[in-house]
């Protein structure tokens, strides 16, 4: 029973994906791909006048304009007539669909760069942003797109398919992109773009000439056997190496996907305050490192606490080793009665306020005793040869600004020190003649001696 189930299940399929009597003869297809491949009078005109078109779109990002161009453009055929003339072995049509294609593709870019040149808007719109940064889709969009052009083209019933392959793998906007990339001289959009026109041309190309090996179309006569080795294998190779860059940046580009979509889930989760928003995010990378700016807008926060408490949690939406950082907004509600500002708002200032004159006042009061300590040691060594002069027995002499408090009043009384060193005694009277010496001499009063023994 299982056997007769898989044969009804491939009959029925072959009945629907069978292409027989569907199919126009080989000298049929090989005649209407032929025609395409010429680019000369009309076709030339026509196609400068499609570049111009898709150069107005992206200029004013506008995406019917594009389309529009694209459905003119005739820069299909050529690409088509290589990958026919793979397919057959017929060399000379290789040679003249590539000729053809690289002499489109250069009218192409020097009517886009001469339109740029002397266009007055030279902002950059996503429609231009969007053909820099080719990616494998760009790759598979190119293959899927070329089969279904070959295939329509081999087809009694054609129907919109090769308008549609042409809005798909978007051949022109790549072009233009180039040429604005080269008028503007930034040279990254010119490669990137550029880069685009490649693989759409080639996986085109590449997947015409697997639908003509599978409608088993016949090679030309007199094909050279090692010719067409050689010719093979530079096709596989340009198809690979086509292919590798823009692995790489589909890498990149699902790495920064999912680097945003993590910070989003963060921001959700951990970001709910109840008095304050996230206004916006800027999540990105900058020398191999994760970045995360959180700007904020409602009652402010104290940030560094708020980004010790957050930095842990990070690992757990796969953000480890992101550099979080927040900016706090400044809006803040106001009465509807009158414009005054929200008391909370008004506590901080006052609180921040008192703050400020407690720390200035403490600042004050140790900026004067540093003043004074550093006068009384100056005055120390100033009067030192005076003092040995007028009291020979006075060896050392040091000055000081000392409070003395009385313990059972709680006054205090600040006092300048002279503490001095003797060699024999002094009398009383000599005492008081230095203390005497010293008021008149430092401008301070009163000054008391104390004798170090």
């Amino acid at each position: 029973m299982g056997k007769n189930f898989i044969n009804r299940l491939s009959t029925f399929l072959i009945n629907y994906f069978s292409f027989s009597g569907q199919l126009v003869s080989q000298q049929d297809a090989e005649a209407a791909i032929r025609d395409g491949v010429s680019f000369r009078g009309t076709n030339i005109v026509i196609l400068v006048l499609a570049i111009l078109i898709a150069s107005l779109g992206l200029n004013t990002n506008s995406t019917a304009v594009i389309i529009g161009a694209m459905l003119i453009s005739p820069l299909m055929g050529p690409i088509i007539g290589v990958g026919l003339g793979v397919g057959i072995h017929d060399f000379e049509l290789i040679r003249r669909s590539l000729r053809n294609l690289i002499m489109a593709a250069g009218f192409s870019v020097l009517a886009s760069t001469l339109f740029f040149l002397i266009s007055p808007v030279n902002e950059q719109h996503s429609e231009l942003l969007a053909r820099t940064s080719p990616t494998i889709y760009d790759v598979l969009i190119g293959f899927v797109g070329g089969g279904a052009g070959i295939v329509a083209l081999g087809s009694t019933s054609k129907g919109n398919v090769i308008p549609g392959v042409a809005i798909a793998t978007a051949l022109m906007p790549p072009l233009c992109t180039a040429g604005y990339g080269l008028a503007t001289w930034q040279l990254s959009y010119f490669f990137g773009a550029f880069y685009l026109f490649l693989i759409n041309s080639i996986y085109i190309a590449f997947a015409t000439f697997i639908g003509v090996k599978l409608m088993k179309y016949k090679s030309v006569d007199a094909v050279d056997p090692a010719r067409s080795k050689k010719v093979m294998r530079i096709v596989y190779a340009l198809a690979i190496f086509t292919m590798l860059p823009s692995i790489y940046l589909t890498y990149n580009m699902l790495r920064y996907n999912r680097f945003t979509t993590d910070a989003d889930r963060f921001i959700t989760h951990e970001c709910d305050f109840p008095d304050t928003q996230v206004l916006s995010r800027k999540a990105y990378y900058k020398d191999r490192q994760k970045y995360l700016n959180i700007t904020l807008i409602g009652r402010p926060m104290p940030l560094d606490s708020l980004k010790t408490a957050l930095s842990p949690k990070l690992r757990y939406y796969g953000l480890a080793g992101t550099h979080l950082s927040f900016i706090q907004g400044g809006v803040y509600e106001r009465a509807a009665a009158n414009t005054s500002v929200n008391t909370d708002l008004e506590d901080i200032y006052h609180t921040t306020q008192s703050t400020i004159s407690r720390q200035q006042s403490t600042i004050d009061s140790l900026q004067n005793v540093i003043a004074m300590d550093k006068m009384a040691s100056d005055a120390a060594k100033e009067v030192s040869p005076e003092i040995k002069a007028l009291f020979p027995r006075v060896r050392n002499i040091g000055i000081s600004t000392t409070v003395f408090s009385n313990p059972e009043t709680g006054a205090a009384d600040t006092a300048t020190v002279a503490i001095i060193r003797l060699s024999g005694g002094m009398t009383r009277s000599d005492r008081t003649r230095l203390a005497g010496y010293l008021e008149a001499r430092l401008g301070r009063s009163p000054v008391r001696i104390i004798e170090e023994r």
